[in-house]
């Protein structure tokens, strides 16, 4: 079960930018992930390099902290909001809670539930 102090350190990485090295720092190495209940990416090698690439196509993500994480167990319930900037036009935002099981201090499954037509507005 993840602690308070543990839970806090890892989102304020998040929200400093550093989502790489969060995945690098905190998820399980058998870590994995699933957007909206599609397929999962598995490994944190494997997390590291999709959300490398996906940061490489946007000059920037400002990323919030919507509400306190909820913790019961080892279950975490966290309200983001990223905010995309692309290299070229407007700036777009992304609401989503992330769904994650921890154990040892690490993430080991995180699932995203968000609506994707956030990004077309």
């Amino acid at each position: 079960m993840p602690d308070r102090d543990q839970v806090e350190a890892f989102v304020a990485q998040v929200v400093s930018g550093d989502h790489v090295g969060a995945i690098r720092d905190w998820y399980a190495e058998d870590a994995w992930m699933q957007e909206n209940l599609g397929p999962r990416r598995t490994g944190r090698q494997v997390l590291m390099d999709h959300e490398a690439r996906a940061l490489a196509r946007v000059e920037r993500v400002d990323t919030e902290l919507m509400e306190p994480p909820l913790i019961a167990g080892d279950r975490v319930a966290i309200r983001w909001r990223f905010t995309f900037h692309p290299r070229e036009g407007q700036a777009r935002s992304l609401e989503e809670i992330a769904w994650q099981t921890w154990r040892g201090g690490k993430v080991v499954e995180e699932v995203f539930f968000y609506d994707p037509a956030q990004m077309g507005r």
